[in-house]
């Protein structure tokens, strides 16, 4: 009972110290105590290297955006100034049947123009979400490469002290 109650503590070193990914043997007979004390103070100066101490670390909560919305590719354009132009052709066709076809033109290039424009917001909107999908993907790289150099600090640190490390 009391060794697995010293594995146990060991084990629980391990997660504070935040190398919970790696496998440490000691080679030389440490007993638990000094197993932790090695830990720790290795855990401790990894952290001092490289400025990432894993115990301390809070993962950013992940970003959830809204899908983005099917477009269409057809209509009025994908700017005002063509929505506008191909709006005043349907327009005057709708406006000859009518008998005006200025005003009929002049509604429908208006219209096109608004819809050419949220066009162009739908695809600014669209380069934001992928800027920001982007932003959370380096971020992600960032933590992975400060936690692999953390992880060859303390490696080198307890194989310095007699442990074997994977």
């Amino acid at each position: 009972m009391r060794k697995l109650l010293s594995g146990l503590l060991v084990l629980m070193a391990g997660n504070v110290s935040g190398a919970t990914d790696l496998y440490i043997y000691p080679n030389n007979g440490q007993d638990e105590e000094l197993q932790r004390h090695d830990r720790y103070e290795c855990h401790v100066w990894a952290a001092g290297q490289t400025g990432f101490d894993p115990s301390n670390y809070q993962a950013p909560q992940p970003v959830i955006y809204p899908p983005v919305a099917t477009r269409h590719n057809g209509g009025f354009g994908s700017d005002p100034v063509t929505g506008a132009a191909k709006g005043a052709a349907v327009g005057a066709v709708g406006g000859a049947i009518g008998g005006n076809v200025g005003k009929g033109a002049a509604i429908g290039a208006g219209v096109g123009a608004l819809l050419g424009a949220f066009r162009t917001l739908e695809r600014e909107s669209d380069r934001e979400e992928l800027d920001r999908q982007r932003e959370v993907t380096e971020q992600q790289v960032e933590i992975d490469n400060l936690r692999a150099d953390y992880n060859r600090a303390i490696s080198a640190c307890l194989e310095g002290r007699g442990y074997t490390v994977k």
